[in-house]
């Protein structure tokens, strides 16, 4: 169960309209980094979660938060919107190349589709993507990657905080960016925790390494131009799972055969010479008519 309160977590109010940061600011709404991916990560990653208790709990309260977090910045676009010239200023900018060069920088449709007020868009108007959330079910992977998005949206905070002079907003932003140091700390201190108490490891997952090629987790390929990164800690010694040697291949050759597709069905007019010979049938278990009865039913 969620509850709404009026409040906002902080105060969200602009010292006078500003419709272009306003559309700035929309890339903290709705960018792959922003408040709506972040509550969305961590909701889908709390209600997958299996296990109950500490971690389950801590991934809720910042889940919830982030709700807030996605209303305080709406609060602050609607704000920095009111009075925005979204009428009778068409003929005065065809006229005025400075006032065209300023209405340009205003995301029309924050008037037109929700007159006057934010976007689930990023700063292009680019509808937010239920696509950029990560949720897999486990924690460490997950968390690795809150770390990350936290990380980004601190960075795009830390942008605009320096892209206005107005004071209400920045007040904002400077809670924001707070909010988004604690949050990195917690991630990461859940990282390690989740490696204390025996949960999981280093990598993801704690599984198959026996059935690897475990030659080819030890050597970095040396395929680009430069030799510097041999001189970083991870051209030799230990890796950090304890498992693993780090070393450096130098003139590394190709392990496979030639990058070649084999030759098409005709059915589907790939362009084609014959040089590779006739299509092989359908392969056992993709037969369909006669054959693909006949296979069921000797299955």
């Amino acid at each position: 169960m969620f509850r709404h309160t009026r409040h906002l977590q902080f105060e969200a109010k602009p010292e006078k309209p500003d419709p272009v940061y306003a559309r700035k600011l929309q890339e903290l709404i709705g960018g792959a980094f922003g408040e709506m991916t972040v509550t969305m990560q961590y909701l889908f990653q709390g209600w997958n979660c299996r296990m109950p208790g500490k971690y389950k709990d801590l991934i809720m309260d910042i889940a919830t938060e982030e709700i807030g977090h996605v209303e305080m910045l709406a609060t602050m676009v609607a704000r920095l919107l009111e009075g925005a010239p979204a009428t009778a200023v068409t003929k005065m900018a065809t006229t005025d190349p400075v006032v065209g060069a300023v209405l340009g920088g205003m995301d029309p449709q924050q008037a037109i589709v929700a007159g006057g007020g934010p976007l689930p868009a990023d700063s292009n108007g680019y509808p937010w993507n239920g696509r950029y959330i990560v949720a897999s079910g486990n924690l460490l992977a997950d968390f690795r990657a809150n770390v990350a998005a936290e990380a980004h949206g601190r960075l795009q905070t830390a942008r605009l905080y320096h892209m206005t002079d107005d004071p209400g907003v920045k007040d904002m932003l400077k809670f924001n960016l707070a909010r988004d140091t604690l949050h990195q700390n917690l991630w990461l201190k859940a990282i390690e925790e989740l490696q204390s108490d025996g949960l999981e490891d280093v990598v993801v997952p704690d599984d198959l390494f026996d059935e690897e090629h475990a030659e080819h987790a030890e050597t970095i390929w040396d395929l680009s131009d430069g030799i510097e990164a041999q001189a970083g800690g991870w051209a030799s010694g230990p890796q950090p799972d304890g498992r693993h040697q780090f070393a450096y291949l130098l003139n590394p050759e190709p392990l496979g055969g030639l990058a070649q597709a084999p030759p098409p069905d005709p059915k589907l007019y790939d362009t084609y010479d014959g040089s590779m010979g006739e299509p092989q049938s359908p392969a056992l278990g993709t037969e369909v008519g006669p054959m693909g009865k006949l296979k069921d039913k000797l299955t």
